[in-house]
C-alpha cells in the first residue's frame, strides 16, 4: 500500500505544479551554489551552527506531516509574488556588492520560501507556513552578538562572585580571584546554548500547542531561559573551582559541566512547557480554509500557466547574476596589490629611529598589508594598513573577524571604545577609538596602555564605522568603481591616554592629505 496519497497519482494540477516546483527550487540553489555552499560549509565546520544541519530535515518531515491536507488542495500559482521575489533578488544583490553573507543567506532563503505560493499557491503555503519559517534557523546568524554576550556573561559573574564574598579584580573580560585567573571567551557567551535552545524551543512549540500566544510565550521562554542559564553555569563553575582549590570544573570538566548542565536546562525547558501542551488541530489547516474561502475555487489551472509562473521566476532569480557578472568582468582584470610606506612623511614624521610596542591588529587574507612606525616632536605613532582587492567572503574589509584584540588574547585586553572627530585641512573626519590594556609583568612599572584610533578608506574617503564602510564600498561598485578599500589602524602608546591621543591628532592633521594620495596611487595602479 503506497503512502503517497491519491491526488499527488492522479492526473491533477500536482502533476505539472509539483515538478516545476522542485524545478525552480533546484535551478535557484545551482544559481546561487556559492551562497548555499558559504552556508552549508558554516554547518559543518562551526560548532556554534552545528544545529543547522538539522533545520532541513525537520522542515521537510514537517511537510511531510501534512502530506493528506496537501494532497486534497489545489495548487493556485499567484502571479504577484513576482514582485517580492525581485524584490528579494535585489537584496541579494546589493548584499553581495558589500559582502554582507548573512543577508545574502537570508535572501536565498526567502526566495525558496516565495517560491512556494508563486508556483503552488497561498493556500499550499498556509498548510506549510512553519516548516517554511523553520528554514530561515537555516541561516548561520548571530555571532554578532558574542562581545555583548561575554560582557553581560562576565557581569553577572563577578556581581555573583562579589556578593558570594569572593573578592575580584576585573580588567575587560578577565578578572582575577584569590584563587586564580579566569577570563569570559567566546564559548563562554552562551550563544551556541541560544541559538539551540530558541530552535528546538520553537519547533516544541509548534508541536505542543494550538494558541498563537503560547506559541509565543514558549520562544521568548526558550530564548531567555539559556541566557540566564548560562549566566548561572559560569558563575557555578568559577565558584566549584575556587572552592575545590581549582580540582573541579576546570580543564575537560569546564566543557562537560557545560553541555551537562545546558541539557538539564532543556530538560527543565521542556518540561515545563508540556505542563501547558493541548492538542493538535493544526491552526496551519484552519487558516488555509480561510484562504481557500478567499480564492474561490472557480478558477481553473492551466499547466501553461503553471509552466510560465515558474519560468519567469527562474528569469527574476537570475536577474542579479546578470549584474554581478557584468561587475566581475570589470573588476577581474585587476592587478596585485602594492602598498609600501614611505619612510618619511609631512611635517617631519619620520619611521628612523621610530619604535613603538609590538602590537598589529587582525585582518584576514587582505590583498595587501603593511606597519610602520614614525615618530616625531609630537609623539610615536604606528601605523597600520591593510588594503584588500577583489573582495568575497573569505576577504571581506569589513567582518567579524577583522578585530583589534581576538577574543583568546593572552597579552592584550581590549578596554573600552567611542568616535572622536578629528579636525584636517580637508575637513573634519570621524575615527573609531579604543584602548587596549596589555598584561602585567612582573618587575615592570608601566604596563603598556594603547590608544587606538581606526578608520576606512573606500573610493577616495574616508569613513568610521562598519556600516558607513559597507555602504560607500556598494556605492562604489555600483558606479563600476570597483570594491576597493584598505583599513587605516594608527596607535600610541605615551605615558597618558591624553598624550597619545594628542600624537594621534598631530599625526591625523599633518598626514591625513598624503596617506589619502598614497591610497589612491594604489587603487590607481590596477
Amino acid at each position: 500500500m503506497s503512502a503517497v496519497p491519491a491526488n499527488f497519482r492522479e492526473a491533477s494540477p500536482w502533476r505539472t505544479s509539483l515538478p516545476m516546483f522542485l524545478l525552480l527550487v533546484v535551478a535557484i540553489l545551482l544559481m546561487y551554489r556559492d551562497t548555499a555552499g558559504i552556508m552549508v560549509g558554516i554547518w559543518w565546520r562551526s560548532e556554534t551552527f552545528a544545529h543547522c544541519l538539522l533545520v532541513l530535515p525537520i522542515s521537510l518531515w514537517l511537510v511531510w506531516r501534512q502530506r493528506d491536507r496537501l494532497a486534497a488542495l489545489t495548487p493556485r500559482p499567484q502571479p504577484w509574488m513576482l514582485l517580492p521575489m525581485l524584490v528579494t533578488a535585489v537584496v541579494w544583490l546589493l548584499s553581495d556588492l558589500v559582502v554582507v553573507g548573512a543577508a545574502a543567506q537570508f535572501a536565498l532563503v526567502t526566495m525558496l520560501v516565495l517560491a512556494v505560493p508563486l508556483v503552488l499557491g497561498l493556500e499550499v503555503s498556509a498548510v506549510i507556513l512553519f516548516p517554511l519559517l523553520f528554514l530561515y534557523f537555516g541561516v548561520p546568524f548571530g555571532e554578532f552578538v558574542v562581545p555583548t554576550m561575554m560582557e553581560l556573561t562576565a557581569d553577572f559573574t563577578v556581581s555573583a562572585l562579589q556578593i558570594s564574598g569572593v573578592p575580584v579584580f576585573r580588567e575587560g573580560q578577565s578578572f582575577v580571584i584569590p584563587s586564580g585567573n579566569w577570563s569570559v571567551i567566546d564559548e563562554c557567551s552562551g550563544v551556541r546554548y541560544l541559538m539551540a535552545s530558541f530552535m528546538v524551543g520553537t519547533l516544541f512549540a509548534y508541536l505542543n500547542y494550538r494558541s498563537y500566544r503560547r506559541r509565543a510565550a514558549f520562544m521568548l521562554f526558550a530564548l531567555l531561559m539559556p541566557v540566564l542559564a548560562n549566566w548561572l553555569r559560569a558563575y557555578l563553575i568559577v565558584m566549584l573551582a575556587h572552592l575545590s582549590g581549582n580540582k573541579i570544573a576546570t580543564g575537560i570538566d569546564h566543557v562537560l559541566y557545560g553541555w551537562v548542565f545546558f541539557g538539564v536546562i532543556i530538560f527543565l525547558m521542556f518540561l515545563i512547557g508540556s505542563s501547558w501542551s493541548q492538542p493538535q488541530d493544526t491552526p496551519s489547516h484552519r487558516a488555509a480554509s480561510v484562504v481557500a474561502s478567499a480564492l474561490g475555487h472557480s478558477q481553473k489551472v492551466l499547466p501553461g500557466r503553471v509552466i510560465a509562473l515558474a519560468l519567469a521566476g527562474l528569469l527574476v532569480a537570475l536577474m542579479p547574476h546578470m549584474a554581478v557578472w557584468t561587475l566581475e568582468r570589470a573588476e577581474s582584470a585587476a592587478a596585485p596589490v602594492k602598498i609600501q610606506l614611505p619612510p618619511r612623511l609631512a611635517d617631519g614624521w619620520s619611521s628612523e629611529g621610530a619604535k613603538i610596542v609590538a602590537w598589529a591588529p587582525i585582518f584576514t587574507n587582505p590583498s595587501a598589508e603593511t606597519t610602520q612606525a614614525y615618530t616625531s616632536p609630537a609623539g610615536t605613532v604606528g601605523l597600520h594598513i591593510a588594503y584588500y582587492r577583489g573582495q568575497a567572503d573569505g576577504r571581506k574589509l569589513v567582518s567579524s573577524t577583522n578585530v583589534l584584540v581576538p577574543m583568546r588574547s593572552d597579552g592584550w585586553n581590549l578596554m573600552v571604545g567611542g568616535r572622536r572627530d578629528v579636525v584636517t585641512s580637508m575637513g573634519t573626519i570621524s575615527v573609531n577609538t579604543a584602548e587596549i590594556l596589555g598584561e602585567s609583568q612582573l618587575g615592570t612599572v608601566r604596563r603598556n596602555h594603547l590608544v587606538v584610533w581606526r578608520v576606512y578608506w573606500i573610493d577616495g574617503r574616508f569613513v568610521a564605522g562598519d556600516v558607513a564602510a559597507k555602504i560607500h564600498g556598494g556605492l562604489a561598485r555600483l558606479k563600476g568603481r570597483g570594491d576597493e578599500g584598505a583599513a587605516v589602524v594608527l596607535y600610541a602608546d605615551a605615558d597618558t591616554v591624553a598624550a597619545s591621543n594628542a600624537a594621534l591628532e598631530a599625526f591625523v592633521q599633518a598626514n591625513h592629505d598624503e596617506l589619502g594620495a598614497m591610497l589612491q596611487r594604489t587603487r590607481d595602479d590596477r
